[in-house]
């Protein structure tokens, strides 16, 4: 095994937390071990002026960090899985999915309920899956777009720019911030993104010393199903800035699966469940999609892109 591993993370306060937690995990199991964080700014975290889905989405907060693995600056990459591509550039694999946080959204208000917001209220989010859900459940709601950390977006709240927002339960509750939640939502309200909730940890496929500490980093329940999740999204050719949504569990011994394409505005939304085998749930991620891409999805996909 290596005497030294060098993680790479992005720079924000969430990534930190990230990265230094699986650092202490790796050092409370290999004492022997030296663990570096390396921080390294992504295309994402220099563009704070427009949408993510107007300049290239999802992999503007991995590409450079994926980069540096490539090239053997850094051993291993901590992600949040939410922001992986589904496809990953040759050379690199998920070796790791650590055990999953709260994967679901949450409203931050003035402590009011989504139902309970004025008729007209103003909902800052970035994501147009959020959006278009939250206009699906409230028609009479405006969403405008919101970008910067946690602490941005609170400050721009409290300052009254906006009615509410909407954010990952996850990176909230890693940072302490649990207090500021007014509402949680669960799959029947808004449907999560491919992946939240999930850390990822990315390595080169040909490192064979850092296998033991992949191996004891790794949580089967969660990297099963959202395994399932990614084959649903590379299929869909999706990424989190555009309304498509998947969220698996463990049930029973299978794999339940529920999938969302929705267009952008709401009015429209598709959504299915299938179960499969924990030992194929690549094959109900796909099998989510085309039941949905039957259904319409693919024309949906298709005005959006164009």
């Amino acid at each position: 095994m290596k005497k030294t591993i060098r993680i790479g993370t992005r720079g924000s306060k969430l990534a930190l937390w990230q990265a230094n937690h699986v650092k202490a995990r790796i050092e409370g199991q290999f004492p022997d071990l030296e663990v570096k964080i390396t921080t390294i700014k992504t295309t994402g975290d220099m563009i704070v002026d427009r949408p993510l889905s107007m300049v290239g989405g999802k992999g503007l907060f991995v590409k450079e960090i994926e980069k540096a693995l490539l090239e053997s600056t850094i051993d291993i990459a901590v992600h949040s899985m939410k922001d992986m591509p589904g496809e990953l550039p040759p050379g690199l694999v998920i070796g790791a999915v650590p055990a999953r946080e709260n994967p679901f959204d949450v409203l931050i208000s003035n402590n009011l309920t989504l139902a309970e917001l004025p008729k007209g209220a103003r909902i800052g989010t970035s994501s147009l899956r959020r959006a278009s859900q939250i206009k699906h459940a409230r028609p009479d709601i405006e969403t405008a777009s919101i970008r910067g950390n946690l602490d941005t977006r609170l400050k721009k709240l409290a300052a009254g720019e906006f009615d509410a927002t909407l954010l990952a339960a996850a990176g909230l509750i890693r940072l302490g911030m649990k207090s500021v939640i007014t509402q949680y939502f669960d799959e029947t309200i808004m449907i999560p993104a491919v992946g939240q909730g999930a850390l990822c940890i990315e390595s080169r496929q040909d490192d064979r010393d850092i296998a033991p500490v992949l191996a004891f980093l790794d949580h089967g329940e969660t990297h099963t199903v959202v395994s399932g999740e990614r084959a649903f999204l590379r299929r869909l050719e999706g990424s989190c800035h555009i309304p498509v949504a998947c969220f698996g569990r463990l049930e029973d011994h299978r794999v339940i699966l529920t999938g969302l394409v929705a267009s952008e505005d709401g009015r429209t939304i598709l959504k299915e469940t299938v179960a499969g085998t924990p030992e194929d749930p690549q094959k109900a991620g796909i099998d989510l999609a085309e039941t949905l891409l039957s259904r319409g999805a693919d024309k949906i996909l298709e005005n959006l892109n164009s």
